[in-house]
């Protein structure tokens, strides 16, 4: 089945990632966020330990410090009491803040940010408990629940061999000064802390690459999930097909009826069809208004024959036309003059028909310049030395080049 973890072995693409951060799957490295929480916690005791012994001191040494007015009236001990909770949580309260906001920038380090309701939806896969014994049982929390393991270990070794090191000084601070106690514990505080960030560093530098691996690993897709994603992306070969067929027809559409206002139509006699136009107040080349081969050609034909339109049977012109010309294109300057000669002719044969007056005069030669028809064997050694010069021995295969066909 293509759900079966041995079917997905390609990785996943960029498509599936994006839906899954919209999810809210992003790697996150619980331990770098340890690793932060405990770094902070250090910096904090190096940085401010003078102060916070002096008032770990003044708290305690107020806490224990009774007056006569205390004793006297009980109530007064509420009050005591609410003071110095005061002074804790004006304390506390910032140093809380400031651990939420690292916690907070060790996420966003670790999988950048990302707001998601859509992993608040319920599901039901999440409540099955079919589902929820197979995930029990996976690879992915198989390899958490040894590495969180393997960090409870090594953690609890390091911190049992510090305290055996230290124990006798611990001992000792029972016997010291209130300030000098503090000063004395929170330095050896420090440093069981900074033990314990340095391995949680190395397991942070390991957990982060492997929380992105193992996020990668369970977005894995199968052949079939690649190819209905491809699908969905790029569409249905069936419906694209129809789409294109769909356009080109609305394309012939609108060369058809461009024909019956095109000025003449040069034929092959059966196999290429190209109408001109040229707009005699315009300054600029005569274009191509349609242009066809075989069956699009002949319907050209039968339109110009049916709103009158000039129809010249001159097959090297014909094919030289369509090969170098495009839809609403001009024509190429090599083209001029002969081009120039038909129409002449056509506008000779018009201003004729508008007097009434009936004039036999014959198509003037057509000329093309060797290089300029498909057919003629010069065209064919220019295109091969072109094809030659740029390095291109893939043979002629790709271009389309009208082919003398019959009628010539």
């Amino acid at each position: 089945m293509a759900d079966d973890a041995q079917d997905r072995q390609l990785p996943a693409t960029e498509r599936k990632i994006e839906k899954a951060r919209r999810e809210g799957q992003v790697a996150r490295s619980r331990d770098l966020g340890h690793f932060a929480a405990l770094g902070l916690g250090v910096a904090l005791l190096g940085l401010a330990a003078p102060a916070l012994s002096q008032w770990l001191a003044d708290l305690v040494g107020n806490g224990l410090r009774f007056d006569a007015r205390g004793l006297a009236h009980p109530e007064g001990m509420t009050e005591h009491l609410a003071a110095q909770v005061l002074q804790m949580v004006l304390v506390l309260v910032p140093l809380g803040a400031l651990f939420a906001l690292l916690a907070l920038a060790a996420g966003l380090l670790s999988g950048g940010w990302n707001f998601s309701f859509e992993a608040l939806e319920p599901k039901f896969e999440k409540i099955d408990p079919f589902a929820g014994v197979k995930r029990l049982f996976s690879g992915e929390n198989l390899t958490q629940t040894l590495k969180s393991c393997l960090l409870a270990l090594v953690l609890g070794i390091t911190a049992g061999v510090y305290l055996h090191l230290h124990w006798p000084d611990m001992l000792a601070l029972g016997l010291r000064p209130l300030p000098v106690a503090l000063a004395e514990g929170g330095g050896m505080l420090q440093g069981g802390l900074l033990l314990l960030g340095g391995v949680l560093a190395l397991f942070a530098l390991v957990d982060v690459p492997l929380q992105r691996h193992m996020l990668l690993k369970r977005l894995r897709m199968s052949v079939e999930e690649v190819k209905k994603e491809m699908k969905d992306v790029e569409g249905n070969a069936e419906v694209k097909g129809k789409q294109k067929l769909r356009m080109r027809e609305m394309a012939n559409r609108r060369m058809f009826a461009a024909v019956p206002k095109a000025d003449l139509v040069v034929m092959n006699p059966t196999h290429y069809a190209v109408a001109l136009k040229y707009e005699q107040s315009g300054s600029g080349a005569p274009r191509v208004v349609a242009k066809g081969a075989d069956l699009v050609a002949l319907r050209i034909r039968d339109l110009a024959q049916e709103h009158k339109v000039p129809v010249l049977q001159a097959p090297a012109l014909a094919r030289a036309l369509y090969a170098h010309c495009e839809l609403e294109q001009e024509i190429p300057t090599r083209l001029f003059g002969v081009v120039a000669q038909v129409l002449a002719w056509v506008f000779q044969l018009r201003d004729a028909v508008a007097r009434g007056q009936r004039l036999d005069l014959p198509p003037p030669p057509v000329v093309v310049p060797a290089d300029m028809d498909p057919a003629d064997p010069a065209f064919r050694r220019d295109r091969a030395g072109r094809a030659g010069a740029s390095g291109d021995t893939g043979g002629g295969g790709t271009d389309r080049t009208p082919d003398s066909g019959a009628g010539t």
